[in-house]
């Protein structure tokens, strides 16, 4: 049944319980889905609607265009048990199979007939040739000059003759047109003398040809008198890509009169055999022949169609031969055999015996490309001006490339630390030597400026601290080195389109250059060439380090250069000790771990540590000076007498910090201080949340449960003005202290203070506010001889939606007083002090008991106040 009808029939079935119901409309269902899931699944179990139903509907499905008979097919299972009949393997030989390029080849010569063709193409750009037919339809202009002139448009009649002015009908029909104007010119010589003529061709007759067979759209066609088969080919569309191009069969009354090749118009603009048209002819193009592939490093890679080729040679010629970037000595063909099993042959198609190879119908042949650069060059990665491979030369040294750090380096790469990567020709395994790139170019020639072998490899990393980044970047990061706040923060900035083009490009070089990403690889490499006798030589580093991380051991296994690589110290790094956590096997194999202490004030003076060498997987930890990193701070505002953001110590109190400030003001309302907690203000925002989402269900609700019209109306408007006071109602975290005894009272509660917290002292007020449900919510002088009631007869009194009998006073230093409940308070007859504010919630009978209301409201009216005592300070 249709989604509309089976939600009204749920809705029915309510009707006993809801008093009435009615169809949810669209924009109902999209507010419902709009909810949180577990919000939906309450409704709807509270509702009885069909959730699925509904998430069907939003969706635009209909369960009525379900065909649960359809036929259902069942994979089909092989021998071992598998769902699939493919083993693993053909699917990894058809997978390296698609993945090989001429597999994914176009046939050659098809997109000659791109673009949308024509009913009609007469052809009038092209001279007329003298061997022309004349014929029916055709239009011949005659112009006769001298002692007689005279010019006439003679038309060929269907008796294929046409009447010359005084002459009379002169039969033309099958003469050639160099025929025609002989015989024209002769007859006016000899009936007039004096007199001269010009014979041409006016409008040329159309007919109809046929193009048949794999054509794009076969059928007749009407063409220009001068069409040749191509031009027929284009008025149709062209050729499917099932069909030839090579055989293209031209009949003329049943008979095969020519065979056209359009390779040979493509490949080698010959259209010797692109023959004329004659009405009624038929254009027949037969269904493709056998084709082979040919990809890789030939000039025309695609599928060419065979005719006569049965060499390799042949076949790259088809291809326009082979590209400069070419290894022609294995040349690869793919080819299924009589047992229709792929089979994979190579030959040498540098050599004649090689390139005579038998090629068949089906082959993938696919010339591979020479080998990049081998041997002779050094390569220089990262941070530089210049990167990529530099001609190597015996006895060059590093700072023949890098000579000039303002100039061969980028402006964010790190001047102090870079990684030479060298690998042994003999083993093949790769070692990691530390460079300093300032040294390099500051002493050339000496040992800081190492002399390069071949296929060296200097990796320059890039310092963040260093970079023009945005500043919205450092808004949660530190800017004193590699963060990872810092990374995660632009890489925000980038996903959210905030990045100019410009930046963007920057942000991903610098991305590309840290030393995480540049590292990677090689310390990989290093853990694949590691043996039990060879570990691989890598220690990690962390604590108050700019880039802490796993970095290689450089060759002189030195900690001093570990720390370089790990960007230096921070600021906040002690130096008197650093842990080294170092792994120790014993006799019986057995691993442990073993901590060493070490006084690392040698590395901050650029020194080494003698007696020390690093070892593979140890983890240096480079402790922090206490509390180094601390910044607690609290705000004193308002009526303090040295207000400001104060340094906080640990466990220090309310009463310390105020007392440093030197106390309250003589004009200090301390009963109306407002205290605020950073943990305090993510709860209210959690509140507000789940009172929003509340909200929302209880308004759906109302919708489905279909109440009395007026009642419904009225409490619908009545909550989304509460929604929207929630989206613009502003967390402030406020605790209720009593701040007078806070500060007096050795008994009181010490508050202890956290970081981020904040005092406000108001001024001593002198009047009382009025909320809610009255008639002129306002605020009125404090009088002390007024009580509850005056304040709100003051105000206009309750008005129509007001629930007098839950009226409640929120008191200046923030705590709520219900004056129909408390102890203090036996009638309405209460007292007020200056700073309280009195509020008349809403009547929630009248809203379908929506209790939520009385709730929310005051939460509302509590952080608006404290909001408020803030703001006017």
């Amino acid at each position: 049944m249709p989604t509309n009808r089976l939600i009204t029939a749920l809705l029915l079935l309510l009707l006993p319980l809801t008093g009435s119901a009615q169809n949810l409309s669209q924009s109902q269902v999209d507010r419902f889905m709009s909810l949180p899931q577990s919000q939906q699944e309450q409704l709807a179990q509270q509702y009885g609607v069909d959730i699925d139903q509904l998430r069907q509907r939003n969706s635009g499905g209909d369960s009525s265009l379900e065909k649960p008979d359809a036929p259902v097919v069942q994979p089909t299972k092989s021998k071992n048990g598998n769902g699939d009949a493919e083993s693993e393997n053909d699917k990894a030989n058809e997978k390296a199979r698609k993945a090989d390029k001429s597999d994914a080849l176009n046939a050659f010569g098809y997109d000659l007939f791109k673009g949308e063709p024509s009913t009609f193409a007469p052809v009038t750009e092209v001279p007329v040739p003298t061997g022309y037919i004349i014929g029916t339809g055709d239009t011949i202009q005659l112009q006769l000059y001298g002692k007689k002139t005279g010019q006439y448009n003679l038309t060929v009649g269907r008796d294929g003759t046409i009447a010359i002015p005084e002459i009379g009908p002169f039969s033309v029909a099958g003469l050639s047109f160099n025929e025609l104007r002989n015989e024209i010119q002769k007859m006016v010589t000899d009936r007039f003398i004096g007199v001269e003529s010009s014979v041409r061709l006016g409008e040329l007759r159309s007919m109809r040809v046929f193009v048949l067979g794999e054509a794009r759209n076969p059928g007749a066609y009407t063409v220009s008198s001068l069409s040749t088969l191509t031009n027929a080919l284009f008025v149709s569309g062209g050729i499917q890509k099932t069909g030839s191009l090579r055989r293209i069969q031209h009949k003329r009354d049943g008979e095969v009169i020519g065979t056209f090749d359009l390779y040979d118009l493509l490949l080698e603009g010959d259209s010797s055999d692109d023959a004329r048209l004659q009405a009624g002819d038929v254009i027949f193009i037969p269904p493709v022949g056998k084709r082979v592939s040919v990809g890789g490093e030939v000039r025309r890679p695609a599928r060419y169609e065979l005719r006569g080729e049965t060499t390799l040679e042949s076949v790259i010629a088809l291809a326009g031969g082979m590209t400069e970037q070419a290894y022609p000595k294995r040349v690869r063909i793919e080819r299924i055999n009589d047992d229709f099993l792929r089979m994979l042959g190579e030959v040498d198609a540098s050599q004649p015996k090689g390139m005579n190879a038998p090629v068949q119908a089906g082959d993938h042949i696919r010339i591979p490309s020479i080998a990049d650069v081998t041997g002779q060059y050094v390569e220089l990665k990262g941070a530089v001006t210049r990167s990529g491979r530099f001609a190597w030369m015996p006895g060059m040294r590093l700072s023949s490339l890098i000579a000039n750090l303002g100039t061969d380096l980028d402006e964010a790469a790190d001047h102090t630390a870079a990684l030479l990567i060298r690998r042994d020709p003999e083993t093949d395994l790769i070692a990691a030597h530390f460079i300093n790139p300032r040294a390099v170019v500051e002493n050339p020639g000496s040992d800081a400026d190492p002399e390069l072998q071949e296929k060296d490899r200097i990796l320059f990393f890039a310092d963040l601290a260093k970079a023009d980044l945005p500043a919205a970047a450092y808004e949660e990061a530190e800017t004193n080195g590699e963060d990872r706040t810092l990374v995660q923060r632009m890489d925000q900035l980038a996903s959210n389109n905030e990045l100019s083009d410009e930046q963007a490009k920057r942000w991903n070089e610098l991305k590309q250059w840290r030393r995480e990403q540049m590292m990677g690889n090689v310390i990989q490499r290093l853990r694949k060439e590691s043996t039990p006798n060879q570990p691989a030589p890598v220690a990690a580093i962390s604590g108050e380090v700019r880039y802490p991380g796993s970095y290689p051991i450089t060759q002189e296994r030195s900690l001093s250069n570990l720390l370089k690589l790990a960007g230096g110290l921070k600021d906040g790094a002690s130096l008197e000790e650093a842990e080294v956590s170092r792994l120790k096997r014993d006799d019986q194999g057995d691993g442990s771990r073993v901590i060493r202490t070490l006084d690392v004030t040698p590395l901050a003076n650029d020194r080494t540590i003698d007696d020390f060498h690093l070892q593979s997987r140890d983890r240096v930890q480079i402790k922090s000076i206490p509390a180094f990193n601390e910044n607690r701070t609290v705000t004193l505002g308002g009526e303090i007498r040295f207000p400001g953001t104060y340094s906080l110590r640990k466990g220090e109190s309310l009463e310390e910090v105020v007392e440093r400030a030197g106390g309250l003001t003589q004009y200090a309302f301390p009963e109306g201080a407002v205290f605020t907690r950073e943990s305090l203000k993510e709860r209210e925002r959690k509140r507000l949340r789940e009172a929003e989402e509340k909200l929302q269900g209880r308004l759906l609700g109302q919708q489905i449960q279909g109440e009395d019209f007026t009642n419904q109306k009225q409490g619908q408007q009545q909550t989304r003005e509460l929604l929207d006071r929630i989206s613009e109602a502003r967390a402030v975290g406020r605790m209720v202290i009593d701040l007078k005894r806070a500060l007096r009272d050795p008994d009181y509660q010490s508050i202890r203070l956290q970081d981020g917290d904040s005092l406000t002292v108001p001024e001593q007020p002198q009047s009382v506010s009025v909320l809610g449900e009255v008639q002129f919510p306002t605020s009125h002088l404090h009088d002390q001889g007024l009580t509850l009631n005056d304040y709100i007869e003051r105000s206009g009194g309750p008005n129509s939606q007001a629930d007098e009998d839950r009226v409640y006073i929120i008191r200046a230093n923030g705590s709520v007083s219900l004056p129909n409940r408390s102890n203090w308070f036996a009638s309405n007859r209460t007292q007020l002090s200056p700073g309280d504010t009195v509020v008349m919630p809403l009547d929630v009978d009248q809203l379908s008991q929506l209790q939520l209301w009385t709730d929310v409201s005051q939460i509302i009216y509590q952080m608006s106040l404290g909001a408020a005592a803030i703001d006017g300070l």
